[in-house]
């Protein structure tokens, strides 16, 4: 792979268009990607793994899903963009908002970043308020605002901000601990006036899987409701992913704005942000607050997010053996590091988990980035070795899809023993 990796590296920055990648975290060389097909991708020497990273989240049903990919070649024989509304971007928004009662309105954009970015710029207008309260370690993609206290690659790289952010930009956004409800309460007390939005991701998904205590998300909707501010969850990763719908409708609490991707475009890209008919109606052309993308709703993203839905509705009653299987490949995993006498916390929500290389329970970035690095990275290459591929990270999630089978969770319980053994 070194020969691919150097002649990247001459035409694109780092090598990678995303820099995690580029396995800085982790040491050695990326591999390259040839095709995948199931739970299972293949490098360009013909090596087989095990897929955990699954492009980040979006490959719920298996890489190459049959009905997905005939979707998108149907489409394209009549066109890959038009730069015009296509009957795809209703049908995929009708299916999107019968699955998220929250979700009146929505438009579409080109990614997760994109959407996020235009929701608080709309929660914004829509308030007349400058500042933002978000969470540290909380990864709502590259936008200024957002780039304080991120997790996900920023936290991977041990940047803590990003150059290039002006520094009253960066002063707007307030970063509060993950799952300090006192804290968002006393911000909110002393500027509550000034603060257009609460952002959060109901589970954390970005610097490893963070799970909201009891009472956290409740308490949020609550004071944000008191005070006029607008609440917005970043459902980029969890939405579909537990069940069919948002992480919301499991927990009952529904935000003034939602923000979607990855799964909802069936491996394209992909973003939508959506919410209350009367916040949404302040977007152009209706409203004053200006949005727009040439590629938004393109039609080989809806065909693909149609199809994914559509049979993820059929799939319904098989989300819990889905979680089943990933509670079951945490529990053994367990044991396993258990047995070694390696501390390690496996934090697991629904059908996506973290180990984090740590004795103490996980519940916020700081006690994330106290983890053992340089155990990760031995732990990341034994596991690579032995075909099973890790997010090339410690702030990340692994996701199960429904092409794992019982196969699948032998093989990878047998490489986690072997590498422990050999670590």
């Amino acid at each position: 792979m070194e020969d691919l990796f150097l002649q990247a590296k001459k035409a694109i920055v780092g090598g990678v268009n995303s820099p995690v990648r580029a396995f800085g975290a982790v040491g050695g060389t990326p591999i390259f990607i040839s095709y995948a097909r199931g739970a299972k991708i293949y490098d360009t020497q013909g090596k087989e793994y095990i897929d955990y990273v699954l492009s980040w989240g979006p490959a719920i049903l298996g890489h190459a899903y049959p009905t997905v990919i005939e979707a998108v070649i149907e489409t394209a024989k009549k066109g890959t963009t038009f730069g015009a509304p296509t009957v795809l971007e209703t049908k995929l928004a009708e299916v999107i908002e019968e699955a998220i009662p929250s979700i009146e309105l929505l438009r579409f954009v080109s990614s997760g970043t994109e959407a996020v970015m235009s929701a608080i710029r709309l929660a914004r207008g829509y308030t007349g308020r400058d500042k933002i309260i978000k969470f540290e370690g909380c990864y709502h993609g590259h936008a200024d605002s957002l780039l304080v206290k991120a997790g996900s690659g920023v936290a991977t790289f041990g940047i803590p901000g990003s150059p290039g952010v002006p520094r009253k930009l960066a002063e707007l956004t307030i970063t509060v601990p993950y799952n300090d409800l006192s804290a968002v309460e006393s911000i909110v007390t002393n500027e509550g006036e000034k603060i257009a939005c609460i952002i959060v991701e109901p589970v954390a998904g970005n610097m490893g899987v963070v799970l909201p205590e009891e009472g956290f998300l409740e308490g949020l909707r609550r004071i944000s409701r008191e005070r006029g501010i607008l609440l917005i969850f970043d459902e980029v990763i969890t939405g579909f992913r537990f069940h069919y719908g948002g992480y919301q409708n499991l927990i009952g609490i529904k935000p003034d704005i939602t923000c979607l991707g990855k799964i909802i475009g069936g491996g394209l890209p992909v973003g939508a942000f959506g919410g209350k008919r009367e916040i949404m109606e302040m977007l152009a052309p209706i409203g004053p607050v200006y949005q727009a993308g040439t590629l938004s709703g393109n039609p080989l993203a809806m065909a693909a997010g149609i199809a994914t839905l559509n049979t993820l509705r059929e799939k319904r009653e098989d989300y819990p053996l889905l979680i089943e299987k990933t509670a079951y490949l945490c529990h053994e995993m367990e044991g396993i590091f258990a047995a070694k006498g390696i501390p390690c916390q496996i934090n697991q929500a629904g059908t996506m988990f973290t180990a984090f290389f740590t004795d103490k329970r996980v519940k916020n970035y700081e006690d994330a980035t106290g983890c053992d690095l340089s155990l990760f990275r031995r732990y990341f290459h034994g596991m690579l070795a032995r075909g099973i591929n890790l997010a090339p990270s410690p702030f990340e999630a692994a996701f199960l899809s429904f092409a794992h089978n019982g196969d699948d969770i032998a093989r990878t319980l047998t490489a986690c023993e072997d590498t422990l053994r050999n670590m």
